[in-house]
């Protein structure tokens, strides 16, 4: 069999457990939501018709979530706690699993075979290339956590 073709089909069984264990996890949250001391705030005619709205257009989001970083888990929690009916669920999650799988299974394994060969070929250029990477994201973390002031900080104006 193809490397791709089990690689894919392996990330589809993965993607399909994670993405519908996400959907069942908030369908419970939802659940239980609605029978805490919050079920009056989600009753409400406004969140009725959100919910209403994602029953209905929802699917759309949740296939097109697969293509997008750090999405993916709150349209399919969010798709569950909001009872998206699984006729509507399912064919988004076999389509947007597949695209997924398909494109990891793809441009995922042409960079790692890059990666693998650039180690192997040119050692010093590989770690020097992850160095530069980890410097980058080190430098862009510390950069935003002293932009965002901390709960603390309180400015006051005295003039």
């Amino acid at each position: 069999m193809d490397k791709i073709a089990l690689t894919a089909g392996a990330l589809y069984v993965i993607v399909l457990l994670r993405a519908g264990g996400t959907f069942a996890v908030g369908w419970l949250a939802g659940a239980g939501a609605r029978r805490s001391r919050f079920a009056a705030r989600i009753s409400s005619a406004k969140f009725r018709r959100a919910e209403e709205a994602i029953q209905r257009w929802g699917a759309p989001v949740v296939a097109v979530s697969f293509l997008t970083v750090g999405f993916q888990t709150a349209a399919n929690f969010l798709a569950g706690s909001m009872r998206m009916p699984l006729s509507r669920y399912l064919p988004a999650l076999f389509l947007g699993g597949a695209a997924w799988a398909l494109i990891y299974a793809t441009a995922g394994l042409g960079v790692l075979e890059v990666l693998g060969r650039l180690f192997a070929e040119h050692t010093a250029l590989g770690v020097s290339a992850v160095a530069v990477l980890l410097l980058t994201v080190c430098a862009v973390l510390i950069r935003r956590r002293r932009a965002v002031p901390s709960s603390g900080d309180a400015v006051t104006d005295e003039s």
